[in-house]
């Protein structure tokens, strides 16, 4: 039965295998924001005076009142841009699922629309960049997401309507209060923060009018790249009183989803983890996790550094990556993780030597991450993340830290730190009988199973450098 825009209805929502099954998905959060190369929220916080971001504008474009984000996005080339090499390379690394980012809070669209003209195919690359991730993605058999962060854009960026409050250009408007540019800039200037500020209040407007082009904008949306993923950047638009539009878009995606394929296979992912909102799709935490199993599939999305291109990033390494995924998988969630391209569409060294070594990971141990199912516990050990915001330090994990996964009769135990003395010390097996264990990338080791303690042995050279896995073959009921 189709979907109806209430909760009742989309509270019928069952997420469907092949997202469940995937584990991992790259994000391109790519955008004109990456052209100055300086980082995230670049269009907010150029505007706002005393900022790293505002500092760098005015020293390399000009001032905001004369060289403003429409010349920056003006920039925004794309040259180098291979999709289906990239693709390539996402699937090589172990990517089940990839997610494109179709605008971001800055109001530009990635796709050839006929909502904004303020899109990559009139503006800036010419060319469709969503239309040609979904191409490459789909040739490689990759369900393919897009990403929407218009909901808070009409606040976002209401900075473009500020002015200096010192120096030689004090009160001279920037170029955001020209109405020939208002298509990009929005009608925002209420929104105006009365103090210089880069806190976002609140992030959704309540304005009929927005709602009403958020609405059609995601609208077009889905009816142009029939997503299998749509992911909302906050809570499920707009906010207690004004969930009509959110409520339309996502039973739009799914009714879409099941007209294509018979039954509905596309997501829906926002931040707000209450059950009675979350319910309508699958929950997402950005940057951070939760504490032990979810009753429902979830997802994490971070990044290997900022979001958009920065200069200044020191990047996470495969093995913090790898140890993010396994601690996710345990918990019955997915990574999703954006690798940052430069403003040409191509990766750097640092990138690109990151998803080799993912891919070699997930070569060897990809057999306890895809498909897999939460055990009975998610772990064992004294060491735990940090949740704590967007806190993603890594974790000094100790030789009795383990994440558990399980396919039928096999749990894949990944240990978070190689013994020294050899022996792998589970004890979290009470009432299962071990019947094999395997270490992924070594084969079959020796073991012992008594009083509900597994005791393996373990060769002298651990196969891989981070998060090795024991396979453990439990007698079948």
């Amino acid at each position: 039965m189709p979907f109806d825009a209430t909760f009742e209805s989309l509270a019928t929502f069952e997420c469907p295998d092949w997202f469940r099954d995937a584990k991992l998905g790259i994000w391109a959060h790519w955008g004109p924001q990456s052209v100055p190369r300086y980082g995230d929220w670049y269009a907010r916080h150029m505007y706002r005076q005393g900022s790293e971001q505002y500092r760098y504008h005015l020293r390399t474009y000009g001032h905001p009142s004369e060289v403003g984000y429409k010349d920056v996005v003006r920039q925004w080339k794309a040259e180098r841009f291979d999709p289906g090499d990239l693709m390539d390379r996402f699937v090589a690394a172990g990517a089940r699922y990839f997610v494109a980012q179709a605008v971001h809070h800055d109001n530009f669209f990635n796709y050839e629309s006929s909502v904004n003209p303020w899109n990559s195919a009139k503006v800036g690359p010419g060319k469709d960049i969503v239309g040609l991730w979904k191409a490459a993605a789909e040739e490689r058999g990759l369900p393919f997401g897009i990403t929407e962060h218009l909901g808070a854009a009409l606040t976002w960026f209401a900075a473009n309507k500020g002015s200096d409050k010192h120096g030689p250009l004090a009160g001279v408007p920037y170029d955001g209060t020209d109405p020939a540019y208002g298509d990009l800039y929005l009608d925002n200037a209420r929104f105006l923060p009365a103090a210089d500020t880069p806190v976002q209040d609140p992030w959704y407007a309540q304005d009929p009018a927005w709602h009403t082009y958020w609405l059609e904008a995601v609208t077009e949306m889905i009816d142009r790249y029939q997503p299998d993923l749509l992911y909302s950047d906050g809570p499920l638009p707009f906010g207690e009183a004004e969930y009509t539009s959110g409520l339309t878009a996502v039973a739009h995606l799914y009714n879409t989803s099941a007209r294509i394929h018979g039954t509905n296979r596309a997501v829906y992912q926002q931040k707000d983890r209450r059950p009675q909102v979350s319910v309508v799709g699958v929950m997402d935490i950005e940057r951070s996790q939760t504490p032990g199993i979810h009753a429902l599939p979830w997802q994490t999305d971070t990044s290997v550094g900022d979001w958009f291109y920065n200069v200044r990033d020191v990047y996470k390494t495969a093995g913090h990556v790898v140890e993010l995924l396994v601690d996710i998988a345990s918990k019955n969630g997915n990574l999703l993780l954006n690798v940052p391209q430069l403003p040409d569409g191509s990766l750097d060294l640092e990138c690109t030597q990151l998803l080799d070594d993912l891919g070699a990971w997930m070569k060897v141990c990809g057999e306890g991450i895809y498909g897999t199912r939460p055990f009975t516990v998610f772990g064992e050990g004294p060491s735990s993340v940090i949740i704590d915001g967007f806190t993603e330090d890594r974790v000094s994990w100790t030789n009795s830290d383990y994440r558990f996964t399980r396919r039928e009769n096999t749990v894949y135990a990944f240990q978070l730190a190689w013994p020294d003395d050899g022996r792998a010390v589970i004890r979290s097996l009470a009432g299962e009988s071990v019947t094999g264990v395997r270490l992924l990338g070594h084969g079959a080791v020796p073991f012992e199973h008594a009083h509900g303690i597994l005791v393996v042995r373990l060769p002298e050279q651990a196969p891989l450098e981070v998060a090795n896995c024991l396979a453990l073959d439990l007698h079948a009921a």
